[in-house]
């Protein structure tokens, strides 16, 4: 029934399109773009996956989230530049076109499609899940279904209804953080006494040091880190729909370390601080536990309602990425010429239906996930994010060889370049070889090969149809 809604809505809205527009609106403006460079970096792996961060590193998570979050930057500051160098281009996936060539670009649109679309299956199943804290006896897919709906509804109406959507949800997280960082401050600042004792910073390096479980800990940390920042990218999506773009978009970029530092590094040092990582439950939020020791009954339940919105955001940001991809690549015809269709008010619709219906598919096999799926995901996940933004950086390269006068023209250039180009690509590397040695995410990593190999296959074949039928 739910398909044939979907369907049926397609069908309604190619009779009302009487003409095809052919560019996406400007309609986010710069508080949007803001706020969705902020909600691109802090999602379920600060909220949920910190836990396990702080069980294997300990302290030296911190530093972790440091390194991470600077190679972020840098990869960030070459993708503002590749923006900015051509404001014509919708995405990031326009200059892969241009610089590697379009099977880089079919490969790596419809990987970045992948990346969103199965983070949006994995967020939308865990938003029932969390409803039913409120609502024990309700079947989980009956608010998942609810979630997606409105979700959907939100990316049907113009890309400013999307940017207020994800503004309020992204502002909701950044008001939690800054609480639970006012609230530690102040615990600390009286040296209260939890159950396991007193607050204090001394907890950051009292308990076997920076690096208790020694180097092995601190390198295995950096999958569930890195998948912190999954999503930090989107801005490279919003370009074709931001006001004043040259303008907006190096402002968010440029303000990604003040919101690591206070985001990641003070909410995790405030938390550590409150209670020894030793004493920090790797299986469910810390932030639980901070709330609870600031003496809030409901401590569960704000926790809760935090996680909610955080999981309803991706989803909504999964939605929202993974139709402009589509639309992407059916424009550049990639994908069917169908989803290349606007509506009156210039978003992709079809492409729309097309996502919320593979994400739909996750309602349907809500009884049926395997409970490592969450590990499985993130692990895929970090996987296809760390390759489109090694093919950012690559990008960024030829676009610096290929056009040298026009790179010294450009305001917003990369620092250090191209030494950082080379350092971030190495430390991409040491990541993937990380995820080798943990039996959890072995598995995403032998999978991945075979993803990228069935999208190169697929590629050739549709050459071989259109140069046939040439």
């Amino acid at each position: 029934m739910w398909v044939y809604f979907f369907i049926k809505i397609s069908i309604l809205e190619v009779g009302i399109c009487m003409y095809e527009k052919k560019e996406l609106a400007r309609g986010l403006k710069n508080r949007h773009v803001q706020l969705l460079a902020i909600g691109g970096a802090i999602g379920t792996g600060l909220f949920l996956g910190s836990g396990r961060s702080i069980h294997l590193a300990g302290p030296s998570i911190l530093l972790a989230y440091i390194i991470t979050g600077l190679i972020s930057f840098f990869m960030m500051r070459a993708l503002g530049e590749l923006l900015l160098s051509n404001t014509d281009h919708h995405s990031f996936v326009d200059f892969v076109e241009e610089y590697i060539g379009p099977g880089a670009a079919f490969v790596t649109g419809w990987t970045y499609w992948f990346c969103w679309v199965s983070l949006a299956m994995a967020d939308v199943t865990a938003a029932g899940v969390y409803i039913q804290y409120w609502i024990p006896n309700v079947e989980p897919w009956i608010p998942s279904l609810c979630i997606l709906l409105i979700l959907f509804a939100s990316n049907l109406m113009a890309v400013k209804i999307f940017g207020e959507l994800e503004f309020w949800f992204a502002l909701i997280k950044v008001i939690a953080i800054l609480g639970l960082i006012g609230g530690g401050l102040y615990l600390i600042f009286i040296g209260y006494q939890t159950d396991v004792g007193p607050v204090s910073f001394s907890n950051l390096w009292s308990h076997g040091g920076w690096f208790p479980n020694g180097w092995e800990g601190f390198v295995l940390s950096f999958q569930m880190v890195v998948f912190a920042f999954t999503g930090i990218e989107l801005v490279g999506l919003t370009a074709g729909e931001t006001e004043n773009p040259k303008k907006v978009i190096p402002q968010a970029i440029n303000n990604i370390p003040i919101r690591i530092i206070i985001f990641y590094v003070g909410a995790l040092a405030i938390i550590m601080s409150i209670y020894p990582w030793t004493a920090v439950n790797a299986d469910s939020s810390p932030f639980v536990q901070v709330f609870k020791a600031a003496g809030i009954v409901a401590a569960a339940a704000i926790v809760n309602f935090i996680v909610l919105t955080s999981a309803a955001s991706a989803c909504n940001s999964g939605l929202f990425s993974t139709s402009r991809m589509v639309y992407t690549l059916a424009r550049e015809g990639n994908a069917p010429r169908r989803m290349f269709r606007l509506r009156s008010n210039q978003v992709p619709m079809n492409a729309v239906v097309f996502s919320a219906l593979v994400i739909f598919i996750a309602v349907i096999m809500q009884y049926i996930m395997p409970e490592n799926v969450f590990i499985l995901i993130t692990s895929v996940s970090t996987f296809c994010f760390i390759f489109i933004w090694a093919i950012i950086l690559v990008c960024h390269m030829k676009y610096r060889k290929q056009h040298p006068e026009l790179a010294k023209q450009n305001p917003f250039k990369m620092p250090l370049y191209p030494l950082m180009n080379y350092v971030i690509l190495g430390f991409y590397f040491l990541v993937l070889v990380s995820l080798a040695f943990n039996n959890e995410t072995l598995i995403a990593l032998l999978f991945t090969p075979v993803w990228f190999g069935m999208l190169w296959c697929f590629y050739k074949l549709q050459t071989l149809k259109q140069n046939y039928g040439n």
